[in-house]
């Protein structure tokens, strides 16, 4: 099939900036009245550019690049930025498509997260049915050509800000790759980029919009490459020691230690390289583990099992434990109330995202193969904020980032309600207007939330506090060795 060409953004959204384009004119007409001049210019500059930033999201989306390969989703992003003044430095923390942009000078300083890598083999169009583009393996079922778009929306949003005088200080948007590996934020942490700043704020898409007052799981990421001796299969197995035995005789050994780990821990592998064909004993073998727990203490002890019954593994085959690779380590994100209440002030200013019946009518479709009955096609409304942190399901490398400042997040509605994670149906929404409505709601509560912390110190020195409260008490370590340096790829 031919692919449209899809025309370069910087220069039209350098344009429009330039152009000073007027607020939307359907923007409720309180926000004047409700917000001030600095979180108004904000917000309104959001409003004026949705168009662009759409564009960018269904550039990105087109791109579909899995982890440290995102070279044109990298250079999208880039490429807007530098046109509207920001400073960046690229390849950092060894990483060729990590970047630090920065707009303005001195204290405070407020970071945004940005992601934009997809997930391989979840290829997917923009339609309501599972449907693979044609030539493309990869797709953005987590929705992060959402999350990298309005997140640089966002920084945008606050320069504006700070180039008229509102507010002052320094915005900064951080490139992150390889997300769903645990590796971009994990190795820029590593490399002291985050030390200096005040406040991280972040978000992710969702099928629910609230302020993230949660812990996330810690994951450990690690390869166990096994050696052995090759032999005919058929005339001579008996000289030969199998490498892939090895592998799969780990494998049934973790599956038993499951019955006797805690019910938070979650332990998941893939063999990467499993033998060349039948009749050749395997002379080396490999598999991938992710470990999970909910505090990084326990997923310590549980990856300490595993490499003792890799280690046994070797013994019952006559094979070796050529080498454990741990990959990334990234803890479990620490929660801050004082963050999480400005955000959802900020959420309830903004809004949910509100859509169409034929938007609802998409999601419903998409619901159909999960075989359960839903009360929604898809969320319009903000939860509510708990009173106490909860526990969430998934992991993610914004925990490193947690560990080193202060760190607020959000989840905004850009996909079908109860679609599972890391799915087709994700993909499919996040290439279309339902995502990109949710990606408006981000880039505005973000941008507004940011302006907040600029124009008030002591929110700052309260964000602080309570990052010290959680953080203080504990000790950091890593699995990852003294002086690793990131992967170059993540399949190698």
């Amino acid at each position: 099939m031919k692919r449209t060409r899809l025309v370069p953004l910087v220069s039209v959204l350098f344009v429009a900036i330039l152009a000073g384009a007027p607020i939307a004119r359907q923007r409720d007409r309180s926000l004047a009245t409700s917000v001030g001049t600095a979180k108004r210019q904000a917000l309104g500059w959001v409003d004026a550019n949705a168009d662009v930033l759409k564009r960018t999201n269904q550039h990105i989306w087109s791109y579909a690049e899995i982890g440290l390969q995102e070279v044109r989703s990298s250079k999208e992003l880039v490429e807007v930025l530098r046109a509207n003044g920001f400073t960046v430095e690229e390849g950092v923390a060894g990483m060729p498509t990590a970047f630090v942009a920065s707009y303005g000078s001195g204290h405070p300083i407020i970071g945004i997260l940005a992601e934009y890598d997809a997930l391989p083999g979840l290829s997917q169009q923009a339609v309501p049915e599972r449907k693979a583009r044609e030539g493309i393996d990869s797709g953005h079922a987590c929705g992060h050509s959402l999350f990298g778009t309005a997140s640089t929306g966002a920084a945008l949003a606050v320069k504006q800000a700070i180039a008229s005088g509102a507010i002052k200080g320094t915005i900064r948007l951080y490139g992150t790759p390889a997300e769903e590996t645990g590796i971009g934020k994990t190795y820029m942490a590593r490399a002291g980029l985050f030390k200096d700043a005040d406040a991280v704020l972040t978000w992710h898409p969702g099928d629910l919009t609230d302020s993230s007052y949660s812990y996330s799981k810690a994951m450990v990421s690690l390869k166990f490459h096994f050696s052995g001796l090759a032999a005919h299969a058929s005339t001579s197995p008996h000289e030969g020691r199998s490498a892939l035995d090895a592998v799969e005789l780990m494998d049934t050994g973790v599956n038993f230690m499951r019955e006797h780990v805690k019910e938070d821990a979650r332990i998941h592998y893939v063999i990467t390289n499993g033998g060349g064909q039948p009749n050749v004993v395997p002379p080396e073998a490999e598999v991938w583990y992710y470990v999970r727990a909910n505090k990084h203490t326990d997923v310590e002890r549980y990856v300490e099992w595993v490499r003792q019954i890799a280690q046994g593994a070797a013994m019952m085959t006559q094979t070796r434990l050529a080498f454990v690779r741990v990959e990334t380590d990234q803890h479990e994100v620490l929660p801050n109330r004082t963050l999480a209440d400005l955000i959802q002030r900020n959420l309830e200013i903004v809004g949910a995202p509100k859509f169409t019946d034929e938007e609802k009518a998409f999601a419903q479709k998409t619901q159909q193969p999960l075989n359960r009955a839903f009360d929604r096609a898809l969320s319009e409304t903000i939860e509510p904020l708990g009173d106490r942190p909860s526990q969430g399901l998934a992991s993610t490398d914004v925990g490193e980032v947690s560990w080193e400042v202060p760190v607020g997040q959000l989840n905004v509605a850009a996909y079908t309600f109860g679609a599972p994670g890391h799915s087709w149906q994700i993909a499919a929404c996040a290439g279309m207007s339902i995502g990109e409505k949710g990606m408006l709601v981000a880039a505005k509560t973000l941008a507004g939330t940011a302006v907040d912390l600029f124009e008030s110190p002591s929110l700052l020195d309260k964000a602080r506090a309570d990052f010290r409260t959680i953080r203080d008490p504990m000790k950091f370590m890593t699995l990852i060795p003294e002086g690793q340096v990131a992967p170059k790829a993540i399949r190698d």
